[in-house]
C-alpha cells in the first residue's frame, strides 16, 4: 500500500485549503485528516481573531463552513468549563488543541437500563489531535483547571437520559452572534 506525502499546512488559511481539498470527497481518511490537522503548528496570531470566550461557559466559534461539508471551529474553554456528554449525529469530530490542555472522559452509549459507562479519561495536550464518531462511543470535554448549526443529544450521567439541543455558535468568523429569544435575535451588552 503506498503511503502519500502529508502536505504540511504552514499557516491557518493553508490548513483550511487542504481540508476542502480533502472533504471534497464523500469518503474520507481519518488518519488523513489526523495527520493534516497536527501538522499545523498552532499560531495564537492567525487564529486569535475568532477565539471568543464567556464567563460562564465553552463557546463555539465558526472559523470555516468548509463548503459545506465541514465547520472548521475554534472551541475556547475557560476554567472550569465543561460539555455535557454528547454524541456527534453520525458525523465525524476531529479537535486539535490551540493552547493548554483539556481531559476528555469516554462513555459508552447508554444501555437499556440507561447507565452511562466510563470508557476511559485522558489528557488532550497542545498541537495534539483527538478523534471521536458515534461508534466509538460518547464524550464530555472539559478544562480540568479550576452550546450551533446542527444539534445533538446530550446525556446524564446518572439516568443516560437523552435530550436533543440546538447547537449555536457564538461566534461567526470573528463577528459575536445574536442570542434568539421567541425567534427575535438580540445582542447581548
Amino acid at each position: 500500500m503506498e503511503q502519500t506525502e502529508v502536505v504540511v499546512p504552514k499557516t491557518l488559511d493553508e490548513l483550511i485549503a487542504i481540508l476542502r481539498k480533502i472533504f471534497e470527497s464523500d469518503s474520507i481518511n481519518v488518519e488523513e485528516v489526523q495527520q493534516i490537522m497536527e501538522s499545523y503548528e498552532s499560531n495564537p496570531e492567525e487564529w486569535m481573531k475568532f477565539a471568543k470566550f464567556d464567563q460562564y461557559r465553552y463557546t463555539r466559534n465558526l472559523v470555516d463552513q468548509g463548503n459545506g461539508k465541514f465547520n472548521l471551529m475554534i472551541l475556547c474553554w475557560g476554567e472550569g468549563h465543561g460539555s455535557s456528554i454528547h454524541d456527534h449525529t453520525d458525523s465525524h469530530c476531529f479537535m486539535k488543541l490551540l493552547q493548554g490542555q483539556l481531559k476528555e472522559t469516554l462513555f459508552e452509549w447508554p444501555d437499556k437500563k440507561g447507565e452511562m459507562v466510563q470508557k476511559s479519561q485522558r489528557i488532550l495536550l497542545e498541537n495534539k489531535v483527538a478523534y471521536i464518531n458515534d461508534s466509538i462511543g460518547l464524550h464530555r470535554v472539559e478544562n480540568g483547571s479550576h452550546t450551533e448549526g446542527a444539534t445533538c443529544q446530550t446525556f446524564d450521567q446518572r439516568t443516560g437520559h437523552t435530550n436533543t439541543v440546538q447547537m449555536t455558535f457564538w461566534s461567526k468568523f470573528g463577528k459575536r452572534t445574536p442570542f434568539v429569544s421567541d425567534g427575535i435575535p438580540f445582542w447581548p451588552p
